[in-house]
């Protein structure tokens, strides 16, 4: 009920503002500057690939509608990790996103007793509002953009995160973030606070026995633009470690993002994620294709 809930109003947001604008041209007015809404962060929401900016995705401006879709995958030494998903930004003010993940166990599977090529996914809405500030065009200020945002999180396969000690299957992610554009530096610095249960993003359930309480989560991210439309960055989050069966670490990523034109995105990383489900560390590389208007 509460994934239908937060559809519904991410549908109602869109119509009023597709209602609101009397042309194409008008409403997708592409008016923010190249690669300013970041890519599609893993849980869908505009950022880098693990960290989520307070950047509004795509590139409409104060008065008008972007929207992106990206699809990422990361092979890992022992798992295989997909995302899929749509981000829409209203008015460069308010952004909803839809993702769905797949966490495929390919070989590992067996070894946990699961069965060769076992899945695990799970579906996430989002809803980031830009509180004040501007990233971009306030450079004689320190101040930087600050959103406010939440993401729902239903994972698959409720017997099996059950049994390895997650107390639900469903949760809600919330977080407050700061981006700041040095454009002077060449630079893109953000961080956020991530109020989390989640067991590796969620697709372990939520919580733990004597472990079931929000904790405080970091996430971070710094980007050179080493050209207009071509960024080198770096992500590091934190997580927490709730399941007695299975220490869980923090994750990070080394990427380069290639920005061709407004339409279209590529980046490719580095990605290290800690250990997963007694697999031991699992590093590996990650690609995400986005497009959009």
């Amino acid at each position: 009920m509460r994934i239908i809930t937060l559809v519904a109003f991410a549908c109602i947001l869109t119509t009023s503002v597709l209602r609101a604008q009397s042309t194409p041209e008008k409403l997708f007015d592409q008016g923010k500057l190249l690669a300013t809404g970041g890519v599609s962060q893993i849980e869908g929401a505009g950022g880098a690939g693990l960290s989520t900016w307070a950047l509004i995705s795509g590139y409409g401006s104060e008065r008008g509608v972007g929207v992106n879709v990206h699809h990422t995958f990361v092979k890992l030494d022992d798992f295989t990790f997909n995302s899929t998903g749509v981000a829409i930004g209203l008015y460069d003010r308010v952004e909803v996103s839809l993702a769905r993940q797949w966490f495929d166990t390919d070989d590992a599977g067996a070894r946990l007793g699961l069965g060769e090529d076992f899945t695990f996914s799970q579906d996430i809405v989002g809803l980031k509002v830009r509180l004040f500030g501007d990233a971009l065009y306030t450079q004689d200020s320190w101040l930087p953009q600050v959103a406010v945002g939440v993401q729902y999180k239903n994972a698959s396969k409720a017997p099996i995160l059950t049994a390895v000690g997650a107390q639900r299957d469903d949760d809600f992610d919330f977080y407050l973030t700061a981006t700041k554009a040095i454009l002077s530096k060449s630079l893109i610095a953000s961080g956020a606070v991530r109020f989390t249960r989640a067991n590796q993003f969620g697709l372990l359930g939520f919580g733990g026995v004597g472990a079931d309480s929000y904790k405080p989560q970091f996430e971070g991210s710094l980007v050179y633009m080493l050209q207009h439309n071509l960024v080198l960055g770096a992500d590091y989050r934190t997580k927490p470690d709730n399941l007695a069966f299975a220490e869980e670490g923090d994750s990070k990523a080394v990427y380069l993002a290639w920005f061709p034109n407004k339409f279209f995105s590529v980046t490719v990383a580095a990605v290290d994620l800690g250990p997963i489900a007694l697999q031991g560390r699992q590093q590996g590389m990650y690609v995400s294709l986005q497009t959009g208007f």
